[in-house]
């Protein structure tokens, strides 16, 4: 496995094959995420592996929940209140390319909110990860977390899966709780969709531009 050439090729991907995924290869990328570092090595994160029928439940709960209009009450702010430049453009130029990859007109709501609706499928991923957190935890533990996540994603490009890391799935954190069975003051994070990339699906097609990274590194010697 080469490092640098597998963060390069990792991709939010949002249609996935009908694969079953074996619980083996997902035991393995869990393990090998486990390494990840934390502070004081507390180990802050916990994860729900959720598929079938249960997945099924979920999922048209939540689905349903948005397509009514209710939005959902999360855990935590994962974005700013009011965006900012040079991160407004960024996230307007995200969703642009996204929807121009699909042809779906702006004004063409309806579209829209069935892509954005995938989202609490997990873009039909035969697998969905949704990780937790104690309540008591701080700020540090979020860190901690985020390099759990992006050690599950790495891992999984090793054992030929595709992901897509989902924030969208802590709008509902009452239903997952509820229907997990995790006590309601824990922190839900986010969801993970894994399985195998359809290659062929057009919504997989186009790749987010980077920042080059003379516009946020500073050298001092």
């Amino acid at each position: 496995m080469n490092i640098l050439k597998t963060l390069q090729q990792r991709k939010s991907v949002r249609a996935f094959l009908d694969k079953e995924v074996e619980i083996e290869k997902i035991n393995a990328l869990l393990f090998a995420a486990s390494h990840a570092p934390s502070g004081a090595n507390i180990q802050p994160w916990q994860v729900a592996v959720v598929s079938g029928e249960t997945k099924k439940k979920l999922q048209t709960e939540i689905e349903k929940k948005f397509r009514e209009g209710n939005r959902g009450n999360a855990d935590y702010q994962y974005y700013p209140k009011e965006w900012i430049h040079p991160y407004k453009l960024r996230r307007i130029n995200c969703g642009r390319l996204m929807y121009d990859t699909l042809k779906i007109k702006r004004l063409d709501k309806q579209r829209r909110l069935d892509q954005w609706a995938a989202n609490y499928r997990a873009f039909d991923a035969p697998v969905l990860l949704l990780f937790f957190m104690d309540a008591s935890m701080e700020t540090g533990s979020y860190i901690d977390c985020g390099m759990f996540l992006q050690s599950i994603m790495l891992a999984a490009i090793e054992e030929g899966l595709a992901t897509c890391t989902q924030a969208s799935f802590s709008d509902y954190p009452e239903i997952i709780k509820r229907t997990l069975g995790y006590p309601q003051d824990t922190i839900l994070l986010c969801g993970m969709a894994v399985g195998y990339e359809d290659k062929d699906a057009l919504v997989n097609s186009y790749r987010t531009p980077r920042e080059d990274i003379s516009s946020f590194t500073r050298y001092f010697s």
